[in-house]
């Protein structure tokens, strides 16, 4: 066995043990989101069809800030690397005063974002349980932003586990707490769909006092002095965090604006159109986790391999993920057309719904290769820090493609005989991610082959 393929049988395995943890942690998330859109589908088509609307609002903000708080992780991962422990406190503690700023601006984009409204002709019921959800969920984005900091230290650390119990234990409080504001128990009125936005903010701030007390406690965790001394704002770090996470939170936000405009430009149509796509989108957000996951562990393990430069461990991790991957989103791909009818079950009964759902999981099925390359390209070159051309390659796709692409194909009949509908977005997602997965690709290709070329942020400390 030649010295690469050592490489490959050395970094496969070391990637699955990081992955198993960090699905169940990525599922616990998309699984709140899950839940709230099951127990408010159960209320009514309009209940539904305002989480949906509410996500389009609210996912590529939080998302974006979740993104740029992402470069924790590779930028402590590549001081573990370099055998630098004592500098993640000072990383951290700033990180942390960037995510409260970044809540704060979430928070008034939330409650402006619902006027968008005043511009289109949308059903009075569902603009307000969906400007109701914003207002609730709003109360959780200090509590958010702040454990994604949290989270990114953790896993630069590859300490996996104590992220999947704590998402585990706030997916569990999410639905008898949902089910408390959502139907009305005891003196709590019944909020309906809105009060999914109660229960998200409580269970983010419940996560979020549950690291705090892990991080205080652990012996694993002491070597970093997290909390034993108060380090001051210190503007050239915070310009080292946004110089590499700003790239990735455009990147995420250019991505998520895609899926998220959709809902809305498909809310004149009807709500059992919009409740037909966020099924669709809400079960392959669920498959997702799986190659995200797998994006997460080679953000680590390249991160780790670049502090120490060890560049050939870099790249076999790098083809060794993606590798996994498309194993992976054969099977996950097969599932999604197999047993299409059933999972759309789990989310409605009704068949109106129903119908216009089963065509959108035969075009979901052929992204997920696409979306499992692009996704784990992307977070390897995270670990080369290498950003912004991921920003302007996903700018390219999700845009001028995909949202461009997809409304003409949806609403006009310039391209085919005529308008193909909700099934237009679809098509339309399926080019975007493709033109992603080949552009990230080459990039990783060329990054790997040359990673003393590239400008590290890390290398400014």
């Amino acid at each position: 066995m030649n010295r690469f393929s050592q490489r490959f049988s050395k970094e496969i395995p070391v990637i699955l043990r990081l992955v198993a943890p960090i699905v169940v942690a990525q599922l616990t998330i998309t699984g709140m989101s899950f839940v709230d859109t099951i127990m408010a589908g159960q209320v009514s088509p309009t209940d539904l069809a305002a989480v949906a609307v509410a996500a389009s609002f609210m996912n590529p903000v939080i998302l974006f800030i979740q993104g740029i708080l992402m470069a924790v992780t590779p930028l402590v991962a590549y001081q573990i690397g370099a055998k630098r422990s004592e500098s993640a406190a000072p990383l951290v503690q700033q990180a942390l005063y960037i995510s409260l700023f970044l809540a704060a601006v979430a928070w008034v984009l939330l409650y402006l974002s619902p006027q968008v409204f005043d511009m289109m002709d949308v059903d009075d019921s569902l603009v307000m349980l969906t400007s109701r959800y914003l207002v609730f969920v709003s109360f959780g984005l200090p509590a958010f932003a702040s454990y994604q900091v949290l989270r990114g230290l953790n896993e630069a650390t590859s300490n996996i586990k104590v992220i999947m119990l704590i998402g585990v234990a706030g997916l569990a409080l999410n639905v008898p707490v949902n089910y408390a504001f959502i139907n009305g128990v005891g003196p709590l009125p019944a909020y309906g769909g809105a009060g999914c936005g109660i229960a998200t903010a409580i269970c983010n701030w419940f996560m979020l006092l549950v690291m705090v007390v892990y991080l205080k406690r652990s012996s694993k965790m002491a070597r970093f002095a997290l909390f034993s001394t108060l380090h001051p704002l210190d503007w050239a770090s915070v310009k080292r965090i946004f110089s590499l996470g700003l790239p990735i939170g455009g990147a995420i936000f250019c991505e998520v604006t895609l899926f998220s405009m959709i809902a809305l430009l498909l809310s004149p149509l009807g709500a059992n159109i919009v409740a037909a796509h966020q099924i669709a989108l809400n079960f392959t957000s669920m498959v997702f986790m799986l190659p995200l996951s797998i994006g997460i562990a080679l953000t680590i393990r390249v991160g780790h391999h670049m502090g120490a430069k060890n560049y050939p461990d870099a790249q076999a991790a790098s083809y060794s993920g993606l590798i996994v991957a498309t194993a992976i989103s054969v099977i996950t791909a097969a599932i999604t057309v197999i047993f299409r009818y059933e999972i759309i079950a789990w989310y409605t009964d009704n068949m109106a719904v129903a119908a216009i759902a089963a065509p959108l999981f035969i075009l979901a099925a052929p992204y997920q290769f696409s979306d499992a390359m692009q996704v784990c390209c992307g977070g390897a070159l995270r670990g080369y820090q290498d950003t912004r051309f991921v920003f302007a390659v996903t700018l390219v796709s999700f845009w001028p493609i995909g949202l461009g692409i997809g409304s003409v194909l949806t609403f006009k009949d310039w391209i085919t005989e005529q308008p193909l509908g909700v099934e237009g977005f679809w098509w339309a997602m399926v080019l975007a991610l493709t033109t992603c997965a080949i552009g990230l690709f080459s990039r990783l290709v060329w990054a790997s082959n040359n990673p003393l070329r590239l400008k590290l942020v890390s290398h400014h400390e």
